[in-house]
């Protein structure tokens, strides 16, 4: 049997975890929801319908794993908690300091419906914590490094288009050369926020808005932008739809670390992605991780989890005697 998926959103997110799904011969998708009218919402998949958010609750025994699509800054703090009363949920909320308390909201909904939510899934957070994880647990002795981009911030430009007077907004975020070349030599550098990357922003503003308005609260925005040197261009629709449609990105994790009885020997260890579509390849992340909260509930295990608590053979199609045949 299927394991039968749910969309909640249906935005750049929504399309990219439909077309995983596609691609993935274990799942099948049952239904999209949206805040849109329904009529207006074209899906490429035959076998699957688009419903309202209001008739989510309808489905709650047509779906094994609702993935939740919204953004973090205002739709995921609401939408994964409320879901998690009806399905066992995946969401990719990125907003790094409020993850802890994210995570209570949806533990406490997951383990009063029993429930398993997954919460943060995506490259990062996701691939990157782990790499950041198993890179510290290895070499205790040592630092670790996130550099992102260069590349369009999902979550960033998310944030942007809730400014009032915003009615477009890319964001891309770039690594300062210096700093990661630094950082690849071994040599352990103390570097602030603002010395690791830039953010440059993209806006097309509503007709009449106060645009130094626009550019001083972006540029303030804590948890986003107050922590960085933050370039804010203000362009045409025909400028964002030419030159800023696709959506790359892709990073870096390093950690540099010391062995050794007195420390002396460096080891560097990276991973890095090169994404062609950021929320594709989040989309492809979010769909193994669906298949690993179906496999928990099987279990009976409840409550929300993150990537640190799933293990890797639960995000395989392939069974565990395949895996070590072929992967170990």
């Amino acid at each position: 049997m299927s394991i039968r998926i749910g969309i909640l959103g249906y935005g750049n997110l929504g399309r990219g975890v439909e077309c995983a799904v596609k691609h993935n011969s274990d799942m099948e998708l049952a239904a999209v929801f949206t805040r849109r009218d329904p009529k207006t919402v074209s899906i490429l998949t035959d076998t699957a319908k688009v419903y309202p958010v209001s008739e989510v609750q309808n489905m709650k025994d047509q779906i094994d794993v609702l993935i939740i699509c919204g953004g973090s800054a205002t739709d995921l703090p609401k939408q994964t908690p409320e879901m998690a009363q009806y399905f066992h949920v995946i969401d990719s909320f990125d907003t790094h300091a409020k993850i802890p308390e994210h995570f209570e909201a949806v533990d406490q909904a997951c383990k009063a419906s029993g429930h398993v939510g997954i919460i943060s899934v995506g490259w990062d957070p996701g691939m990157f914590s782990l790499n950041r994880l198993y890179a510290e647990s290895i070499l205790p002795e040592g630092s670790t490094y996130t550099f992102w981009g260069k590349g369009v911030s999902q979550g960033h430009s998310d944030a942007i288009r809730r400014v009032e007077g915003v009615k477009d907004g890319r964001q891309y975020t770039i690594p300062v050369e210096e700093a990661l070349e630094e950082v690849r030599s071994g040599k352990n550098p103390e570097l602030t926020t603002r010395q690791k990357h830039t953010r440059e922003c993209f806006v097309v503003a509503e007709e009449g808005a106060d645009l130094a308005r626009i550019e001083e609260e972006i540029k303030t925005m804590p948890n986003y932008f107050d922590e960085y040197d933050t370039t804010v261009h203000f362009i045409t629709e025909e400028e964002m739809k030419r030159d800023h449609s696709r959506i790359p990105h892709g990073g870096f994790v390093i950690r540099s670390g010391q062995t050794g009885w007195e420390k002396e020997n460096t080891h560097v260890v990276e991973y890095s992605l090169k994404l062609d579509s950021n929320p594709e390849f989040t989309s492809s992340v979010l769909v193994a991780y669906a298949r690993a909260a179906y496999r928990m509930a099987k279990e009976g295990q409840t409550g929300c989890k993150t990537v640190f608590d799933v293990a890797p053979g639960y995000l395989s199609e392939k069974d565990g005697a395949y895996l070590r045949k072929h992967m170990l």
